[in-house]
């Protein structure tokens, strides 16, 4: 199933890369300036050390999904064999090093993986979890996951974020993920179509949807990229939802694949 069968028409392509380096540069420069990486984040038992690991080991996993498709049959068993603690003992794993090669290993995985992804074309498919993905999935997907993570670095440090227009590639994300937090929830999807309204960090509205759907979602971009990345509940956003559906789907949105 590629690229998960959803419709990446909202995707903008042209500024997703150079958006996904910008992302990272900004969190470079916030971990960076951080001598002691051991401070607790909002994941149970992460520190930032954690968060930059994590990055890293899912930056090189991409390399190696682009670059040698038939070896990423290793990756699949080495997270099979783990189980649920897979994500926690790499990250555990990456934490170990000393802060300055895991420094360098992230911003060199970073720097290779926008090298890969601009060499591909964008429907250019290769081996993921549970499926098959293409360039035109996986750079916003690094970016909403190099943003995910960064905002429970930035909540640890007590450092406000200013959000920006890069959020657009998240949000884009969680419209087009709808009917998998239905299926991740093991509930039905619904058929019918929704509406969602954000307004962008700028004062831009995003708009996904025919206008006149029944099911709708309003609220600030950075709130909906907040909830469906997870790092805030929806009591925590100014999100609102009219239609049962829509209801359901702030309670359940994700994002993740």
């Amino acid at each position: 199933m590629l690229d998960y069968g959803l419709d990446l028409s909202a995707v903008e392509h042209d500024l997703a890369l150079p958006d996904l380096v910008a992302e990272g540069d900004e969190l470079d420069a916030l971990v960076s300036a951080q001598i002691d990486w051991t401070k607790s984040t909002p994941a149970a038992g992460w520190t930032i050390a954690h968060q930059i690991a994590h990055l890293a080991s899912a930056d090189a996993n991409v390399l190696v999904a682009v670059r040698t498709p038939d070896a990423f049959g290793a990756v699949l068993k080495k997270a099979e064999a783990a189980g649920s603690q897979y994500a926690d003992l790499d990250a555990a794993a990456g934490a170990a090093k000393p802060r300055s090669v895991l420094l360098e290993q992230w911003r060199a995985g970073r720097t290779e993986v926008v090298a890969a992804l601009r060499g591909i074309p964008l429907d250019h498919g290769f081996p993921w979890y549970g499926s098959r993905l293409t360039a035109a999935l996986m750079v916003p997907l690094r970016l909403m996951e190099t943003w995910a993570h960064g905002q429970d670095i930035f909540d640890a440090l007590g450092v406000s974020r200013r959000p920006t227009g890069r959020l657009h590639h998240v949000a884009s994300l969680g419209v087009i993920g709808r009917e998998l937090s239905f299926h991740a929830a093991q509930l039905p999807v619904p058929s019918e179509p929704f509406r969602v309204e954000l307004t962008g960090p700028d004062g831009p509205t995003w708009a996904w949807g025919p206008e006149d759907a029944v099911q709708r979602v309003q609220g600030s971009a950075l709130d909906f990229c907040l909830r469906v990345t997870r790092r805030r509940s929806r009591t925590e956003t100014d999100l609102t939802a009219v239609g049962e559906d829509a209801q359901k789907w702030l309670d359940i949105a994700r994002v993740f694949l």
